[in-house]
């Protein structure tokens, strides 16, 4: 894939980025703009339906979900494996094999239990390789996986140890496992590129082509994971469905370590088990707000909902966020498709007025459905901000309230587009639509659900984050448009990136498809760098959160819109909360 130059300007917005006047298309418009101040006029007005698919898992169904992986007997069976596993790393062996163990480590979804063993492993690789020339002389393989392993964790190894490549990859031959795999570790290490990194690029691009070729001459053991990488990268995987794909393969390896599987199945089932009671928790909740019937319109997706929470935070002592998302999940959903699908523009500018106030005083006037969801959000919100200031002694309400009426505003300028006939360019269309994709709502609560740091703390921080923020949810944005326009369209939607582009330079949408795909790899790397300088000032959590969020998005969006129709998550549900992987 070549390099193209697709973000022209270098400000954190991007603005101006088309020097192109407001072009209208004329459509008839979906909304009503008669008055509805009133439950009963509002009952008058014609409404739209998305005809989503009704939810695939009951209530009861959630509630009756158990686990047997509880208890001091697999506790204390993990503890015994982890010590095992423990001194095998403490004993070492030669580089490549113990960077190789830390892959392993990742990939299998266990090396949360060895993080300090790791931190000091690759300080000392670090440390022991200062320059670009230090590493010369090292072969492609032990390069490519140290390079990728210590750029993941914040250490910026220059991308001119590969500066020789070139000329080494014009006649190269996979003569064995290890060179081939040399060339999958230089593939997956050419995604924590930044910008203007051209080896990385070139990297990415040679090796790409040189897999597709040749992955089928590899040794057996190599072309389901060249098929895998060449699918998605493995930065751009979401750790949790990772881990569960990576357990069967590692498994099936000659060089396969028992206690590393027998620590990763069971690791897994444990952690499952915390996910099943937290699920229930959601499902609970979820029940209580009566929205599934009171708001029949809008999409019944707790469980894709806690899907989310999960991609965001899977670890054990992620409870508290993985309960808070569920719920934040669960109201931007709906809430969204207030604005998109059931709404008449009156009502949305009344709606948008009364969040934006946060006054409980000035809901009478909206229609009953608006009352319903406007009662259960505040309540809930204020629930959470309580929760916060009981626990950390942060009051976060104001910067929640904030957070949650941009949210809304970024929906009412949607719905004016819409209703106007109105389509945006494309940078007209991303400066709102990384706010209305929700990615700076959802993480303004991981602000308050991962951080460890005083209320002081968090104050300075947030300045400081908004970019990682703001590439976050940019990528958020374009990988659910990506799998959701068409759909979207087809209902009555705002046009989304894709043909906004295709208005404003005549591209077809093959063509459109494939800028925003350039867009997104040009965005990861703005990503990768701000998430380079931020990892020593901030919470690590909150990082790997605001990571994990576009990894989700292309995980949901990959094969069509995952959110909007569950059939196409239901393996995935199943097999991360509701089966064991024992026996695999």
């Amino acid at each position: 894939m070549a390099s193209m130059s697709v973000f022209p300007c270098s400000t954190f917005y991007y603005k101006n980025y088309h020097d192109i006047g407001t072009k209208f298309v004329i459509r008839k418009p979906i909304y009503a703009t008669q008055s509805t101040s009133s439950a009963v006029t509002a009952e008058t007005v014609p409404r739209r339906s998305a005809n989503y698919a009704s939810s695939l898992w009951s209530f009861d169904q959630i509630q009756s979900l158990s686990s047997e992986y509880v208890g001091q007997d697999y506790k204390a069976t993990a503890d015994t494996l982890k010590d095992a596993v423990k001194m095998m790393i403490l004993k070492g062996g030669n580089q490549l094999n113990t960077l190789q163990m830390i892959d392993d480590l990742q990939r299998l979804g266990i090396s949360y239990h060895f993080e300090d063993e790791i931190r000091n492993l690759l300080e000392m690789i670090y440390n022991y390789y200062k320059t670009p020339e230090d590493w010369n002389g090292m072969d492609l393989n032990l390069k490519a996986l140290g390079f990728r392993l210590l750029r993941q964790h914040g250490y910026q190894v220059p991308q001119e140890i590969f500066h020789d490549f070139k000329d080494k990859m014009q006649n190269f031959k996979p003569y064995s496992v290890d060179d081939m795999m040399g060339i999958l570790n230089l593939y997956e290490a050419s995604y924590y590129s930044l910008e203007d990194e051209s080896i990385l690029d070139h990297a990415r691009d040679f090796t790409t082509k040189y897999m597709k070729e040749n992955q089928d001459k590899a040794d057996k053991s190599i072309p389901s994971l060249v098929t895998h990488a060449l699918e998605l990268p493995l930065h751009w995987r979401v750790p949790r469905v990772e881990a569960k794909w990576f357990i069967e393969q590692y498994e099936q390896r000659a060089d396969k370590n028992p206690t590393l599987i027998d620590l990763a199945k069971l690791d897994f089932d444990m952690v499952q088990a915390v996910h099943i009671e937290d699920l229930k928790h959601g499902s609970r909740w979820w029940r209580n707000t009566k929205w599934d019937k009171k708001l029949s319109f809008s999409r019944d997706r707790l469980v894709e909902h806690f899907l989310w929470s999960t991609g965001f935070g899977h670890l054990p002592h992620h409870s508290l966020g993985r309960r808070t998302m569920t719920k934040v999940n669960s109201m931007i959903t709906a809430i969204d498709d207030v604005y998109d699908v059931y709404g008449t523009l009156d009502e949305l500018e009344q709606f948008t007025n009364v969040i934006d106030r946060w006054d409980i005083n000035e809901i009478d006037e909206l229609p009953d459905y608006m009352k319903i969801c406007f009662m259960g959000f505040y309540n809930t919100i204020n629930e959470i901000a309580y929760n916060t200031l009981t626990e950390t002694g942060f009051h976060s309400l104001p910067y929640l309230k904030k957070a949650w009426a941009g949210l809304c505003k970024a929906y009412l300028v949607e719905a004016r587009w819409y209703n106007n006939g109105h389509t945006p360019t494309l940078q007209e269309y991303l400066d709102n639509a990384y706010t209305s994709i929700s990615g700076p709502v959802i993480l303004m609560h991981a602000n308050f659900v991962t951080s460890v740091q005083s209320s002081n703390d968090i104050l300075q921080s947030m300045p400081k984050l908004e970019k990682i923020i703001y590439y976050s949810s940019l990528i958020f944005r374009m990988a659910d448009d990506l799998g959701t326009s068409s759909d979207e369209l087809a209902r009555g939607d705002v046009s989304k990136s894709i043909q906004c582009y295709m208005h404003e330079s005549g591209a077809t949408e093959e063509e459109a498809r494939e800028y925003i795909k350039e867009l997104i790899l040009e965005t990861w790397k703005k990503l990768n760098k701000e998430r380079a300088h931020a990892n020593s000032q901030f919470s690590r959590e909150f990082i790997e959160y605001a990571t994990n969020i576009p990894r989700m998005a292309l995980f949901m969006y990959s094969d069509g819109d995952g959110h909007g129709r569950p059939d196409l998550t239901k393996s995935h549900v199943s097999s991360l909360f509701f089966n064991p992987v024992q026996g695999i």
